[in-house]
């Protein structure tokens, strides 16, 4: 039996950081690979030997099997872990692995590759008694008619659904038959582009079907065992948002039924290690084969907290030839699991990823965060935008549920945008709580409904806030005359006056008289009320804790300057400030027509030159930013006055990317029109 002495792993951020974990704690040495734009970052830091591979983009890094091969045998390293995403289920690179002499931590490359067309595996699983939606595939010989014929007896909807790929690409719906051979023929256009094979086929549509999914694991030995179901319903453009161990809807008979097809499945198959056998529920309660995933999913953790087994220990004893441990034979549930995915996103912007540096990044210790991410780390622009995954136990789901919410709210998180106030939203929701969920639930509900965002008071008392901590450190800054208040008069006269940002770009004024204990601010015009500080006191350098009572309410707030940001976290959550400079320099502002960046990104192409004449929402620069394009377009008809950028540059937030001239009668001050291109899909979506 080979013994696995240095693992080298063929991934990044949060699942190199999680095998690092185990490996570690088997006495077993790491390796990572790591791209010039990860060159400090936490999975690196954290290895015990680390390998550049030059570039940034995935396509030169990541996904150079080669490269990461030579690494692998350069370092001495014994096996390769590919994490999920990337090569994880490529059944070349796991068959180039074995061919080096070195172990894949996976299934066998026949494995992989069986499972790597949707059409072989739907087969095979049906030749293997697994439940399967009818369904036809759809060559490109096929005429218009022939594919109307062939579908007939399915009935309607349909889906139509790229062979190779997942994530949403190469995928239609169809309603009625008079769509059906657009909707094949532009899924099989998408779908070459994105996979390079144009293969798709048709299937029964489940309407607002729940995706349920079964771990199984397989060793050498010829044992396949299934480790129960996960609930993986809530879902946004195919890619999952919230899972949670056991499902909520599942009987112990439909839990049984299902553990048998997924270990039947895996049976088929050979199966050795980690794999995910998916189905969806219908509404009739019946179950229909989707996938199987042959990797470690994302969404693991909670599986691993209702069993108590560590999965990636398990995948490790496998590969290295140990038979599956007892433990692993004779599994039970205890208590519920619920893991959110938190992204660098901004939900009320269309979910545009963001990115920038990480100023703090804490999540309470009641709960398990696995992620890549520290505090001071910075958010790239070339890579899927998960920050981390949060996960909560507890005896019952809906303890388990309210649990993270908290701790989401409760978390520090300040330097990019995150969906952490729709994650917690969505865990505090009725219908959630009464697991009403099926793949439709956010289509059902606005993003706008669901985040827990502060309130107009909450706002202004973080605001009063913002402005106590402001005072405290302009008078432990101060150099003369220290133990006098700052805008102290011996003769009274106007309120002191001050101007902050708020993280949506909206100004606040604010005008204040403070004394020792009282305080009196009137905020945009409207007094704040009878407020009392009861508290200001520092906690290091830049860094103060502010108890404010207002009309007899009294709450606790942190506030932490860097820079001229200042950063509140209080009871609802946290809000991001920056002092606004009332004598602003000439030539600081942007000129009118000036379209900025939306984000970070790089500039992919051009569209339009100085003196072009243009209308509006033509687009005008496009940029890619963590697998996604986005356009900015014209906000009015016009000439192009100036296009400050370039093919290959990279932009920051802000950066004006285009000046173009106002129309006669055309307002002013239009944002540009951000659209999404194209969404590139996470590692991990419903479909693959």
């Amino acid at each position: 039996m080979t013994r696995i002495r240095t693992l080298l792993i063929a991934n990044r951020g949060e699942i190199a950081c999680r095998v690092i974990r185990t490996a570690r704690e088997m006495g077993i040495r790491t390796v990572a690979v790591f791209s010039d734009a990860d060159e400090d970052a936490l999975f690196v830091r954290q290895a015990d030997r680390a390998v550049r591979l030059p570039g940034v983009t995935p396509a030169g890094t990541y996904l150079r099997g080669e490269l990461i091969i030579e690494a692998a045998l350069r370092t001495g390293a014994d096996a390769v872990h590919p994490g999920y995403g990337f090569l994880s289920e490529n059944a070349g690179f796991a068959e180039a692995v074995g061919e080096a002499g070195l172990i894949f931590v996976g299934p066998t490359p026949e494995a992989i590759r069986a499972m790597g067309s949707k059409i072989r595996a739907k087969e095979l699983m049906a030749a293997a008694g697994v439940p399967v939606l009818q369904g036809r595939a759809v060559t490109g010989e096929s005429s218009e008619a022939e594919v109307v014929a062939a579908v007939a007896d399915i009935g309607y909807p349909l889906l139509v659904k790229a062979s190779a790929g997942g994530g949403g690409r190469g995928m239609r719906i169809v309603m009625e038959p008079s769509e059906l051979a657009e909707s094949v023929a532009s899924a099989r256009r998408e779908a070459g582009s994105a996979f390079g094979d144009d293969a798709v086929f048709v299937e029964k549509y489940i309407t607002a079907p729940r995706h349920v999914e079964v771990q199984i694991f397989g060793d050498t030995h010829g044992t396949v065992v299934h480790l129960f179901e996960r609930e993986c319903s809530i879902q946004r453009r195919y890619q999952k948002v919230i899972e949670e161990a056991p499902s909520p809807v599942v009987s112990a008979a439909l839990r049984e039924e299902l553990g048998a097809a997924a270990v039947a499945a895996g049976t088929a198959l050979g199966y050795v290690g980690a794999g995910t056998v998916e189905f969806i529920l219908d509404q009739e309660g019946g179950f229909h084969f989707l996938e199987v995933n042959t990797r470690l999913q994302v969404e693991h953790p909670v599986t691993e907290l209702i069993t108590g087994l560590d999965l990636v220990r398990l995948q490790l004893l496998v590969a290295q030839g140990d038979p599956l441990p007892p433990e692993a034979l004779t599994a039970t549930i205890t208590g519920h699991a619920v893991e959110v995915r938190l992204y660098a996103e901004d939900p009320s912007a269309g979910f545009l990823p963001t990115s920038g540096r990480l100023r703090e990044f804490s999540v309470p210790s009641s709960v398990r965060t696995d992620t890549g991410f520290a505090s001071g780390d910075a958010v790239s622009i070339h890579y899927d935008p998960m920050l981390a995954k949060v996960i909560a136990y507890a005896p019952t789901r809906t303890e388990a549920a309210l649990k993270l919410s908290a701790a989401l709210r409760e978390a520090r998180l300040h330097g990019v945008r995150t969906n952490r106030d729709l994650l917690a939203g969505i865990l505090s929701e009725p219908e959630f709580l009464a697991a009403r969920i099926d793949t439709a639930y956010l289509e059902r509900h606005p993003v706008e409904e669901l985040s827990v965002t502060p309130s107009a008071d909450q706002h202004r008392r973080a605001v009063a806030a913002a402005v106590l901590a402001l005072r405290a450190r302009q008078r432990d800054r101060a150099t003369v005359q220290a133990a006098v208040s700052p805008g102290w008069r011996n003769v009274v006269s106007a309120p002191a006056r001050l101007t902050l940002a708020d993280d949506s770009g909206r100004s606040v004024d604010i005008r204040y008289r403070i004394d020792a204990r009282h305080s009196q601010l009137t905020i945009d015009g409207d007094p704040l009320g009878d407020a009392f500080v009861f508290g200001v006191a520092a906690e290091g350098t830049d860094s103060y804790r502010v108890t404010l009572e207002v009309d007899r309410l009294r709450e606790e707030f942190r506030i932490v300057f860097t820079g001229e940001t200042i950063d509140v976290d209080g009871p609802c959550g946290g809000t991001e400030f920056t002092q606004v400079d009332p004598l602003p320099a000439p030539g600081s502002t942007a000129l009118a027509g000036s379209l900025s960046a939306p984000m970070p990104g790089s500039v992919v192409r051009v569209e339009v030159g100085a003196g072009a004449h243009v209308v509006t929402g033509q687009t005008i620069v496009i940029l890619e930013a963590m697998k996604m394009e986005h356009a900015v377009r014209a906000p009015h008809d016009g000439i192009v006055e100036s296009v400050p950028v370039a093919v290959g540059d990279q932009v920051d937030i802000g950066q004006v990317l285009a000046v173009v001239g106002l129309a006669v009668d055309n307002p002013a001050d239009v944002d540009p029109l951000v659209a999404d291109r194209a969404d590139a899909g996470s590692d991990e979506a419903q479909d693959g």
